[in-house]
């Protein structure tokens, strides 16, 4: 998913129409198997926090929620294509504008470090860690309502 080159979207109708966004069957093995490489990535980040590890802790975070999103819009019958769909996923699908704001904070902070190599402070990279954990947990417990 490299939403760097995804055309101009505003909403999730966007990401319909423009085909960024595809309806699919929905695909339990395989959102099972994204939700298992998530939580397993988690319990194996390297724990050892410095200015030297925190942004590619965070990165490690942040692929994870990744997953667990990626998860949640296949439980629903989605196939999303980038980033941005998925946060208007998050926004108008499932009205969880209090998890947008900090997924595309976090997706805002990712495309910095990964597109134009600009490393975040060690206290901005710990921050963006717990809001990546806060919204994983938030996902986690979406999962569980989606699958029950």
């Amino acid at each position: 998913m490299n939403d760097e080159y995804a055309p101009k979207l505003a909403s999730w109708q966007d990401c319909l129409e423009k085909k960024s966004s595809i309806k699919v069957y929905k695909d339990i093995s395989r959102a099972r198997s994204l939700i298992e490489t998530s939580l397993n990535r988690i319990k194996y980040i390297n724990k050892d926090l410095n200015e030297n590890t925190a942004n590619f802790i965070f990165e490690d975070y942040y692929t994870s929620l990744l997953d667990l999103l990626e998860a949640i819009t296949l439980l629903e019958g989605y196939k999303v294509l980038n980033h941005v769909c998925l946060g208007f996923y998050l926004k108008e699908i499932l009205n969880r504008e209090d998890l947008f704001r900090i997924f595309d904070e976090l997706r805002f902070k990712r495309n910095s470090l990964v597109y134009y190599g600009k490393c975040m402070t060690f206290e901005n990279a710990k921050l963006a860690i717990n809001k990546s954990k806060v919204l994983i947990t938030a996902l986690e417990n979406l999962l569980k309502e989606i699958q029950h």
